[in-house]
């Protein structure tokens, strides 16, 4: 079974609900890194960092906050996470098979749940092309890391 972490914020909450129920139904072993409910006083750099610790080489990540970029920028600040924000599936696609990224990184405010589960679906099912010129320039975002 795929393994797939996720997590989000009040702004995100209901539509993380939604992805966590959509992707159960597709097979996907969901783990929910909070919040399990809706407070209003939460904050995203909390469970974007739950997220990002838990994933790992064979397991993804998906964070929803307002905007997308606020969990975004905190995910990525967890060494060996690479956190998009996106809004197409092209995006959706290009992120996986160019940058390998391990987080996906959805808006609760201007994505629709429709719109979300074939961006979520298109991301989980793409894979890295592993060409060298992508590795390449995964391993130089390794050593920025350092």
């Amino acid at each position: 079974m795929r393994k797939v972490v996720i997590g989000a914020d009040h702004a995100g909450f209901k539509l993380k609900e939604h992805l966590k129920n959509f992707l159960k139904n597709k097979r996907y072993l969901v783990i929910d890194k909070g919040n399990t409910k809706y407070d209003l006083n939460d904050d995203y750099p909390d469970f974007a960092s739950k997220v990002a610790r838990a994933v790992k080489k064979d397991v993804r990540g998906i964070l929803v906050c307002g905007s997308a970029e606020g969990i975004c920028i905190a995910a990525n600040k967890i060494k060996g996470i690479r956190a998009v924000p996106v809004w197409t599936l092209n995006n959706a696609k290009l992120s996986r098979e160019h940058n390998d990224a391990n987080i996906l990184c959805l808006s609760g405010w201007e994505l629709s749940n429709k719109k979300a589960e074939q961006i979520a679906l298109t991301w989980l099912k793409t894979n890295f092309t592993k060409d060298p010129r992508h590795v390449r320039r995964i391993n130089k975002i390794k050593k920025l890391e350092k």
